[in-house]
């Protein structure tokens, strides 16, 4: 798993700055930093308006004594889609926009909870509600 994430810290900013240079030499330096400034405006009010409904659909589970499972992956997916449009470049920013959109987070949430099961499974991920 460290060695994806390390993998991934090299290569992705490394692909992020061919394709802003590309970009800037394509439709120009002022059009791909607008783009860019846009992104970051459009994600963060994005992130701010699903993360606020997560909010309270939370709260409405809670309420009706109902654990907030799927809210909780949601919740995750909207962070870390938030964080990755206030990060400039167009590769963080499409993965930033598919995770805060619902129709692909729930795709998303399809792997996360594998990924959840396969570490309770393996005795690697554990926990306990206490009462």
């Amino acid at each position: 798993m460290f060695r994806i994430l390390l993998l991934l810290l090299i290569i992705v900013p490394a692909m992020e700055i061919g394709i802003l240079i590309w970009s800037g030499n394509t439709i120009g330096v002022p059009i791909t930093i607008l783009l860019i400034i846009a992104t970051g405006i459009i994600g963060a009010w994005l992130a701010k308006k699903e993360g606020m409904q997560t909010l309270r659909l939370a709260q409405i589970q809670l309420q009706n004594a109902q654990i907030p499972n799927d809210v909780i992956l949601d919740g995750i997916c909207i962070l870390i889609g938030g964080s990755l449009l206030l990060t400039p470049g167009f590769i963080t920013d499409t993965v930033g926009f598919l995770l805060l959109i619902p129709y692909t987070r729930a795709f998303v949430k399809i792997g996360m909870r594998r990924f959840i099961q396969k570490k309770i499974d393996s005795g690697q991920f554990s926990f306990t509600i206490r009462r």
